[in-house]
């Protein structure tokens, strides 16, 4: 599904990525993970164009994102959320849907040039739609409240209805544990189980371990911008080089496991 091909990103004199090579596969979980300014974001803001490498080929079922811009990456299937909450506070939860599906092909953006009562069937199945969204992360019963008044870790997941009201192939995951209790992060894991099962292929940037090793099948390690190892959560754990970079190296010898 996606390929990125000896990427490479540098930031004047700092070299952020270093010959990134990393795939994909269509539907199932996967994990990017890595010590803090290991390049995991900069991968993110690359796949959906709001970088551009200086090296390297990014590639989607075969189609060149690092030569596309966000809206048209968008389009091709390719969805995100971001570490930063970027919602709209004063707005209610599906008027933040109803955005996301304005940017999409086939929403009744042009509505206001049809005949009235056409308009008004087409905002109330719009309407409907952003409610189904909602009820994909377990918060339809709050379709009418405003965004900033919700708990942050519904706002988390508001941001990952949003993201699919843009009908991905593949969602990119932003540290959406980030800052939620153990009981939002058991919920939060059952959702995306839920999204797997329906298809959706998901890529997980997230610190919090125990998370991405009981969601992930594949776990790809950077570290100073280069793959590090990748494989399956029990090889991850256990693997010297990863230990090391978390831990440091006196724990590689005493033989910790992460």
């Amino acid at each position: 599904m996606l390929t990125l091909s000896a990427v490479s990103k540098n930031f004047g004199g700092l070299q952020v990525l270093d010959g990134l090579d990393m795939t994909v596969p269509e539907q199932g979980i996967f994990g990017l993970i890595g010590p803090n300014g290991a390049g995991k974001t900069t991968v993110f803001n690359l796949i959906t164009g709001l970088l551009a490498p200086n090296d390297g080929a990014i590639e989607f079922y075969g189609q060149r994102l690092d030569r596309m811009a966000p809206h048209r990456i968008t389009r091709c299937g390719v969805a995100r959320t971001f570490q930063n909450l970027r919602l709209f506070r004063e707005m209610t939860l599906s008027e933040n849907i109803l955005v996301a599906l304005a940017a999409h092909p086939r929403s009744y953006a042009l509505g206001a040039l049809m005949p009235l009562r056409s308009y008004r069937a087409a905002e109330r199945r719009e309407a409907e739609t952003a409610r189904e969204f909602l009820a994909k992360v377990g918060l339809a019963d709050k379709s009418e409240f405003l965004a900033g008044t919700l708990s942050y870790g519904e706002q988390r997941r508001l941001e990952i209805a949003r993201a699919l009201a843009t009908e991905p192939k593949l969602l990119l995951l932003d540290e959406p544990a980030a800052g939620m209790n153990s009981a939002e992060k058991l919920l939060l894991m059952d959702e995306i189980v839920t999204l797997r099962e329906s298809g959706l292929a998901m890529l997980i940037i997230e610190h919090d371990m125990r998370f991405i090793m009981g969601l992930c099948q594949q776990i790809t390690v950077l570290n100073f911008g280069r793959v590090i190892a990748a494989g399956a959560p029990d090889e991850i754990r256990a693997h010297a080089e990863v230990i090391e970079a978390y831990l440091g190296r006196d724990e590689t010898r005493s033989g910790s496991t992460l």
